[in-house]
């Protein structure tokens, strides 16, 4: 069982938490560098909508540290995948399991079966960034999951995978 990682979310609200805190004690500091109040003064409207997606990660961090719900759960059964969707997929319908860089890290990508793909109705959006369910471009009916945030790496899964189905992992 995958979980949200404590100690990585925790940390992303705090240090997001701290660059609000930081900016506001800076403007309070040398109140001649600070912007009017003024939606006319476009480094209030910047600063304004940066702290909102700073803030944006604050809560973001501290709901999905308190979450301890399993996120993605590979057993007997298939691979349970939560983020919201709380969707089961057996064996059957997943063709194959690998390992695909995306930037740096390895992420796990799921081939599904065209039915199972619609079934499951993951709802997967290309412009959600901090999503960690993601579908990969040119592949219609495949599944990214990223271990952003997760307490357990991509390859750790697909060890996982390996352990119970060794014949649907693909190099």
């Amino acid at each position: 069982m995958v979980r949200f990682g404590v100690l990585h979310n925790l940390s992303m609200a705090v240090v997001s938490l701290g660059m609000i805190v930081a900016v506001i004690a800076y403007f309070m500091v040398n109140p001649a560098n600070a912007p009017t109040l003024s939606l006319n003064d476009r480094r209030f409207v910047l600063i304004f909508l940066l702290a909102l997606a700073l803030g944006y990660y604050v809560v973001q961090g501290i709901s999905r540290s308190r979450n301890r719900e399993p996120q993605v759960v590979i057993d007997h059964d298939g691979i349970g995948l939560g983020f919201g969707r709380n969707s089961r997929i057996g064996w059957d319908d997943i063709i194959w399991v690998r390992l695909r860089r995306l930037a740096l890290r390895p992420q796990l990508e799921i081939g599904l079966v065209d039915h199972a793909f619609v079934a499951a109705n993951l709802r997967l959006s290309m412009w959600s960034f901090d999503d960690n369910l993601r579908p990969v471009r040119g592949q219609p009916t495949t599944v990214l999951v990223r271990d952003n945030g997760l307490d357990t790496r991509a390859s750790a899964m697909l060890d996982a995978v390996r352990s119970i189905r060794p014949n649907l992992v693909k190099s």
